[in-house]
Order: C-alpha cells, then structure tokens, then sequence
C-alpha cells in the first residue's frame, strides 16, 4: 500500500541526561537530511531561572520547576502545526538568557534536551522519540571534557554539579526513558574503560512503538561475527524489545556493508552520505565513529520514512 507524504513538519525528540551525547547525534542527523531542510532547537533554552539563582535557590536545571514546561510544550504543538515560534534563549557560556529568537519551522525538526518529554502533550507531538543512556563512567568522563574545555569549570566543579544533580536526574529525566521509541546506549568496549570515542560499542533498544528496518540480510549474512548483533530481550521495564549490538571494533569493510543496506532504504538521503558519523573528541579534534554513523543512519532512516507516513500517527 503506497504511503502518503504528510504535510506538515516532522519532529524528532532526543532527551537524556546532560553530557549524554544529544547535540552531537542532533547535529549529525541533520548534516545526514540536510541543514537547510532542519531546524535543531536544543530545550535548554526554556530554563526559567538563571544559572547564579539556581545555585542561591538549590535548584538544578533538571528540575522541571526550573523551567518553562509550559512554553515549550506549545512551542512543540506549534512546530508541528507547521507554525513559528518565538523562542528564549540560554547561553550557556554565561548562564544568563538572551534575546528571544524567531524559528520557522522546516521540512524536519529536532528538539534536543533534558525535557522533552515531560509531558503527554509533549510526548505525542513527535513522530520519532529517543532517549540517550550512555554508561554512567562514560558519560561522567564527557561532561568533564566538554565543561572544562567549552564552559570553563575545574574538574572538581564538575563533580560537584554531577553530585547536586543525583537526585534531580532520577526523579526527572530518568522516568522519560521509558518514553522512547529507541534507547540508544554507548559504552566503553570489553576491559577498555578509556574508550571514550570512535571505538565505543552501542546497544539500542529498538522499542515496537516504530516500525524498525528489516535488518535480515545482514544477519543471514553473519553479521554477528563482524560486530553487529540483532536479539529479541527484554527492557528494564520487562517488556520485549529487539536488541541491536554495534561493536566499537567493527571493520571499516563491514561497517560500508551495514551502511550500503541502511542508505538503500532511504534513497532520498542518499547524496548526503558523507556527512556521517562525526564527532569531537577528547583533543576536540573532529573524528569519525562507525557505531555513531550507524546510529545516526538508523534514527534518520525514521525521520524519512516518517515523512513519507510509512508511520504517520
């Protein structure tokens, strides 16, 4: 049965913890479809109080009172009417706001950051969400990577902030995972524990809420053997899930495979396919990740098939 092209924006949510890796999928999923066809908002913009009366009120950033909820939950159903928006803006040099900005929506949109799904009117304005859960170790070792070179904070600051926000992220941004369509988790290979970039591995739970790619012909083509494994499991919540394993090891050769399978199922994307997999790493030097590319193929593979309604909702 042919599909019918929807009319409207598609959206796609990436929340997880701070430091779990939102900006860098967020941005190379739009370098894959395209920067002039996206429009990347990351949700941070909405914090209500500033980063100096948060540290006076023992408030956190992840705290949903901490935050405009109710601004971007109509900024999100506005998006996907395919209207603008008038939108805060945080910087996070400063920790102080600044001018509000004018965002037309486009062809797709992303929405990256701690909140995304807080509430059900969030939750179902998207076409495709994700959730990120990098291993604790890892992401501690990206936020202090990413803070004391971007943000200028000492490494005991860092801690610092990680402790504060304990109990904040379990209360608010943890009980979001459940949420997702696909929880994708990176973490440090074997005994490697000071793998922190191109060679992590990655597990996605591919939830049944989206209709996943068919990913038979790489599995009857051995395709455990070389570092990628598709398994039936079951999630933390004990609902069944398909498991797919991508090794950080995996060869340059199998890799092209796996991507050559993945870019024939959406052609319309096909002469972006170098902008794929790319990431700075701990010397903020711009490297490239096989697991990265292939997470960012599988999540892009969504965003196209969504906009043609092969999973309108």
């Amino acid at each position: 049965m042919p599909f019918k092209r929807i009319k409207r924006p598609v959206l796609l949510g990436i929340v997880g913890d701070s430091a779990s890796g939102k900006s860098t999928v967020a941005d190379g999923i739009a370098a894959i479809l395209g920067p002039e066809k996206v429009v990347c908002i990351c949700t941070d913009d909405y914090h209500r109080i500033n980063r100096a009366d948060r540290a006076r009120g023992s408030i956190t950033a992840l705290n949903a009172e901490s935050n405009h909820i109710d601004i971007l939950e109509q900024h999100i159903g506005l998006l996907r009417e395919g209207q603008s928006i008038l939108k805060p803006s945080y910087d996070h040099g400063s920790g102080t706001f600044g001018p509000c900005q004018h965002v037309e929506p486009r062809e797709y949109v992303i929405l990256e950051g701690l909140l995304g799904y807080a509430t059900r009117s969030m939750r179902d304005a998207y076409d495709v969400k994700i959730f990120l859960e990098p291993d604790e170790n890892l992401r501690t070792k990206w936020k202090i990577q990413r803070d004391t070179k971007v943000r200028g904070y000492s490494v005991e600051r860092v801690h610092e902030i990680l402790e504060k926000r304990r109990e904040d992220s379990e209360t608010f941004i943890q009980p979001q995972r459940t949420f997702a369509d696909m929880v994708v988790s990176f973490n440090p290979p074997g005994a490697n524990h000071s793998e922190t970039g191109a060679h992590l591995n990655v597990r996605h739970s591919l939830r049944p809420t989206l209709p996943h790619p068919d990913l038979t012909p790489l599995l009857d083509a051995g395709a455990a053997a070389k570092g990628f494994r598709l398994e039936l499991a079951r999630d933390e919540d004990g609902k069944p899930v398909d498991v797919l394993e991508i090794a950080g090891n995996i060869s340059d050769k199998w890799a092209s495979e796996v991507e050559d399978l993945l870019w024939n199922l959406i052609p319309e994307a096909q002469h972006l396919r170098e902008n794929i997999g790319r990431f700075r790493d701990a010397d903020n030097h711009l490297s490239m990740s096989h697991p990265l590319a292939l997470s960012e193929l599988l999540i892009t593979y969504h965003m196209v098939k969504a906009a043609i309604g092969h999973h309108a909702v």
